[in-house]
């Protein structure tokens, strides 16, 4: 609570310092206690007009009660005969301020079978009951609710947009496709809560808040403007799922709200609703931005950035030709809403399938708003557990025709989860053994059945024989020590490809490449050596870099033949997986915080201390970059041996205070 702990007629000076200093607020109106108008350079002709009538109270209070007390207050006294009534009634209290439009609330108070002579703080009166049952619907409805604290900036916008004299009706907060992100964050705060959805177990279902948030965003007097969306507002409840069933009959799912929408309302009256025509589209295609970050890396919700789509088109078209687009079909089995679509022209020969029905919904609304697909080539399909017996029959004819799916281009930008590590705070039963498909390819690429990006490959590999595969993915089934058996497994030709910083993308986290790769499955060769371009953030060249895949013993062999378990154990060196990524793991400690866990130690005696100098100077001297990320440190020759120079470096860099972890 803002102002806590003091008294009313102190809270009330804080909200005209805090809120309306610009304003005049000495003016005292009867028993009205808080009063706002504009500041008069002299004594004016005309009557001063005032903007808000308000009721204070300390501590934390009910809003309702004080809009009720403020119109007992104006009613019994009748200072609207007295005054300009203002533009806003409002409440507040050490935690929130609540204002009203005065028009809506003014009919109240020209009720002629009622008694005004009643006290108005008497909360317990018949009367007062009577007009708080009046007047609840329209609070309801009408109120625009702010706390002090999570509401401050909001609060000032409103302040400065509103209390000016002569204006009519309220300027809301405008959403474009610049804020959408920023008043969805706060409507999971405020509106989420009051809709009557379990939640954990609506996600399990694949249905998110993100949808129930678009359908309140798009909308126009509580009604969803955009009719394909999976989640639509029909005034005081929720409609999702919405389908034609095996009979012919339309279905589908309700919800309502859990406080008769009283939240969604006082909400939604801060905002101008809908944004502008002209951002719909950009937002219903941004919904990967409300997916949760869990579900977005298990099911490759990722919206795959404009300048990386063109430029892995372009890389396609110098692979397959100019004419690819009419001589190839192209099969996105990770579409999300499609826009990895993007810039594709002939729609006959495109197809996307994504896991989620409401991403279909997206793409099918794309589709009527003139995006370049065809309705029957869109459909929901899960990839790694569903048979090809339910995709749609054209495409099955590609598939299994030889000479067709040599034609056929696998365009993906697949899920990034890695199972067992902190992306995503998943672990691996949470991932992969959910996959049918996990224990049939486990004995076929081993611990790559870890990365679901690498069951697409080895699923796209195994059951679409000879097709060309162009995805988005990391780097390390190149490179990585866990991908070595599934280098054995997928045998293809490596055509051409770039890599990019993975934080180009949307809400990926950490400093590594992202590579756009083209390979031809329909000819075996092993990966040994690849080259990719490299590009900067801003899609400017900046040189070529080379994978390795079949890379010599590692740095961890060599440091492991220098294990000592004779002599006294002084210390130990944690030696983290020997990649650029994991150098600061790399530290060195006494044996008393020696941590029980799975990494390999190497325990310091006197024998092998410059030896541990060596590896731990080494891992730690060269900068890791996005670029080297999944670079690794590789068994040295025996140069060092003779290197005295380097050694005593080594050792000092070792024993630098500064480098000690």
């Amino acid at each position: 609570m803002k102002y806590q702990d003091i008294r009313e007629e102190e809270v009330k000076n804080k909200v005209a310092d805090d809120y309306f200093w610009k304003y005049d607020t000495t003016k005292i109106i009867g028993n009205v206690d808080f009063c706002v108008c504009m500041y008069q350079s002299q004594i004016e002709l005309f009557e001063r007009e005032f903007l808000l009538w308000a009721e204070a109270k300390k501590g934390s209070s009910d809003i309702y009660k004080s809009i009720v007390q403020l119109i007992l207050t104006i009613g019994k006294a009748r200072t609207f005969d007295q005054y300009l009534p203002p533009a806003m009634l409002g409440a507040f209290d050490g935690e929130k301020i609540a204002f009203i439009p005065y028009n809506e609330i003014h009919d109240i108070f020209y009720i002629n079978d009622f008694n005004w002579n009643i006290t108005p703080s008497d909360y317990e009166t018949k009367d007062f009951k009577i007009v708080f049952e009046k007047v609840k619907s329209i609070i309801d409805q009408k109120t625009l609710l702010f706390y002090y604290e999570k509401d401050d900036k909001e609060l000032k916008k409103f302040i400065k947009n509103n209390f000016i004299i002569g204006k009519f009706g309220l300027t809301k907060t405008k959403i474009d496709k610049n804020n959408f992100m920023v008043i969805y964050n706060k409507w999971l705060q405020a509106v989420k809560p009051s809709i009557a959805v379990s939640w954990e177990i609506a996600k399990k279902n694949g249905i998110i808040d993100g949808d129930f948030y678009l359908a309140d965003l798009l909308s126009e007097d509580n009604n969803t403007l955009k009719e394909k969306l999976f989640v639509v507002l029909k005034k005081d409840h929720y409609e999702f799922d919405r389908n034609i069933d095996d009979a012919g009959i339309f279905s589908s799912k309700q919800t309502d709200f859990k406080d008769n929408q009283v939240a969604h309302n006082q909400f939604w009256n801060k905002y101008e609703r809908p944004p502008k025509e002209e951002y719909w589209d950009y937002i219903v295609e941004r919904r990967d931005l409300l997916v949760p970050q869990d579900v977005r890396e298990r099911k490759g919700s990722f919206f795959t950035p404009q300048i990386w789509v063109e430029l892995s088109q372009k890389y396609l078209a110098d692979v397959l030709g100019e004419n690819w687009q009419d001589e190839y079909y192209i099969w996105d089995c990770a579409a999300g809403t499609g826009n990895l679509l993007y810039g594709l022209t002939n729609k006959y020969n495109i197809w996307a399938s994504t896991l989620d029905k409401q991403d279909v919904k997206v793409m099918r609304d794309r589709i009527a708003n003139g995006a370049n697909l065809l309705d029957s080539h869109v459909f929901q399909f899960d990839f790694l557990n569903d048979d090809f017996s339910k995709l749609p029959l054209p495409l099955q004819d590609i598939i299994n025709n030889p000479e067709k799916r040599k034609k056929l281009v696998i365009y993906i930008n697949p899920p990034y989860a890695e199972a067992g590590t902190g992306l995503g705070k998943l672990h691996k039963k949470d991932i992969t053994l959910k996959f049918e498909i996990n224990e049939r390819f486990k004995p076929l690429i081993g611990n790559a059945v870890n990365e679901i990006f690498a069951l697409f490959m080895a699923k796209i590999y195994q059951k679409i024989p000879g097709c060309i595969i162009g995805q988005f993915s990391k780097m390390k089934f190149i490179n990585g020590s866990n991908f070595k058996i599934f280098r054995e497994y997928f045998l293809a030709k490596y055509n051409a490809g770039f890599i990019v910083p993975a934080d180009t993308f949307d809400n990926v986290k950490g400093n590594f490449p992202i590579g756009f790769t083209i390979w031809d499955t329909s000819v075996k060769n092993k990966i040994d050596i690849i080259k990719t371009d490299v590009y900067g953030k801003n899609g400017n060249y900046l040189s070529e870099k080379g994978f390795y895949g079949n890379l010599p013993k590692g740095i961890n062999q060599w440091i492991n033949k220098f294990q000592d378990n004779i002599n006294i154990q002084i210390g130990f060196l944690d030696c983290s997986t020997p990649d650029f990524q994991n150098k600061n793991y790399v530290f060195i400690d006494n044996l008393e915080n020696e941590k029980n866990d799975h990494r390999f130690h190497l325990y310091f005696t006197k024998n092998n201390l410059l030896i541990g100098s060596i590896y731990f100077a080494v891992r730690h001297c060269i900068e890791a970059t996005w670029l080297n990320d999944r670079d690794q440190f590789l068994h040295p020759n025996d140069g060092w041996k003779k290197d005295e120079i380097f050694q005593s470096d080594c050792l000092i860099y070792h024993c630098c205070p500064i480098k000690v972890f």
